[in-house]
Formats: structure tokens, C-alpha cells, sequence
């Protein structure tokens, strides 16, 4: 639907870091584990990379492009099903891992669920040293609402560091992308613990998939 967007240019990405971030990439990625509390977490001994986003933002597509892999994420048709931290091993050996969290915003969830989501959520977040940088997913054709807020301020109070990410970039009209892309660099800039670049993606044209990839690799170091 877009008219052939463009990524805007985003600084530290070398030709260098690319190629290592593909390579990655296309090395062994396999799920690990769900913890649905904190006392199933594995053990913290590498660097993590965790995923946020509301219930449907795309964030399994998303990590399943990213990772090259057709069903590494579960999609699912209703919103909200995953509430479990969901670990997945990257590289042998082991290098990092990725932590898709369980989705936020869900409309008709029961208030006891949203309460399980946020002491699950908060409490990791507070207290995993291993972890490096939280990608927080934003659809490109909402921009930032209240509810991607809610978490923004839960990762700027936790002094953990996270990157904004536009999903779902091919839906909107370039004008429009580039848009909320300026809204939401310009809310990145007014929050302590957010990355200043916003990347721009789509699971289904690859835009911006690799780098992405880059992005997780500069955050481990």
C-alpha cells in the first residue's frame, strides 16, 4: 500500500555490521523455553534481547523474519494468546538470546490476566541483569497510544534501556509512514532510557529486517 517507502538513514550501521548481523542470523536459532512465572526463567549467563509490543502488533511475524524461520514465533488469529515469556537461543554456540514477551493491550482480556502480565513483565524487567535492549514494536499505522506508553514509562522507570520499531510498514502510504516515524523519534527523544533512532520494518516486504538484525547486535556488543 505504500508508495515504495524508504528507510531513513540510521547512524553505526556498517557494511561490516550487516554482513555479521546476516550471518547471525542465518546460524542456528532455536526456541528454548516459555516461563509463564519468573522461577521458570533459564538462567542468565548471556546477553538478551526482548520484544514488546501490543497483542497485534505483528511481533511473531516480526521475529520470524528476523530470524529468517516461517513458524519460530507462534501467530496466532487471536490477539493476546501468548502470556508467557518465550526464550529462543541465537547461535552454537550460544551467543545471546531473544525474549519474545507476552503481548500488552488486550481489550477483552480478564483483569486478573493484565495484572499476571504486569507483575510478570516488571518484575523481569527489573531483574535481569543479561538484559541488553528492549525492541518495543509499534504499529506504523496507529503510531504510539496510551498503551505503548504504559510500557515506555514501565522501561524508563526500570533504567532499561529500549529501541522503538515500526511494524507493518508496507500498510501505509509513505507519506503517512514518514509521519509517524517523525511523531515517534520525537517521543523517543523526550524519554531517559529510549534509543534515539527509530527503525522502520515490514515481515512481509523484508524492509528494514536487516537492520534490525544490526540493531540487536550493536545492543549485545
Amino acid at each position: 500500500m505504500t508508495d515504495a517507502p524508504e528507510t531513513p538513514p540510521t547512524e553505526g550501521f556498517t557494511p561490516e555490521l550487516l554482513e555479521h548481523a546476516r550471518k547471525t542470523f542465518a546460524g542456528p536459532v532455536t526456541f528454548l523455553k516459555s516461563a509463564p512465572k519468573l522461577e521458570f526463567l533459564p538462567d542468565a549467563h548471556v546477553p538478551e534481547i526482548a520484544f514488546a509490543g501490543r497483542s497485534n502488533v505483528g511481533k511473531s511475524s516480526l521475529l520470524n523474519a528476523l530470524t529468517g524461520r516461517k513458524a519460530l514465533a507462534r501467530t496466532s488469529v487471536t490477539p493476546g494468546r501468548t502470556q508467557e515469556l518465550n526464550f529462543f537461543d541465537v547461535g552454537e554456540p550460544l551467543a545471546f538470546r531473544l525474549v519474545d514477551m507476552p503481548g500488552y493491550g488486550f481489550a477483552k482480556a480478564p483483569k486478573d490476566i493484565v495484572r499476571k502480565w504486569r507483575f510478570l513483565v516488571n518484575d523481569f524487567l527489573r531483574g535481569r541483569q543479561e538484559l541488553k535492549r528492549v525492541l518495543v514494536l509499534i504499529d506504523s499505522r496507529h503510531g504510539i497510544k496510551d498503551v505503548d506508553r504504559d510500557i515506555l514509562e514501565m522501561l524508563d522507570k526500570a533504567a532499561v534501556s529500549y529501541r522503538m520499531v515500526l511494524t507493518k510498514a508496507d500498510k501505509i502510504k509513505a507519506t503517512e509512514l514518514a509521519d509517524v516515524y517523525q511523531r515517534t523519534q520525537e517521543e523517543a527523544r523526550k524519554r531517559p532510557a529510549a534509543h534515539p533512532d527509530i527503525l522502520q520494518t515490514s515481515s512481509e516486504t523484508g524492509l528494514g529486517i536487516p537492520e534490525l538484525r544490526a540493531a540487536v547486535m550493536e545492543a549485545i556488543g
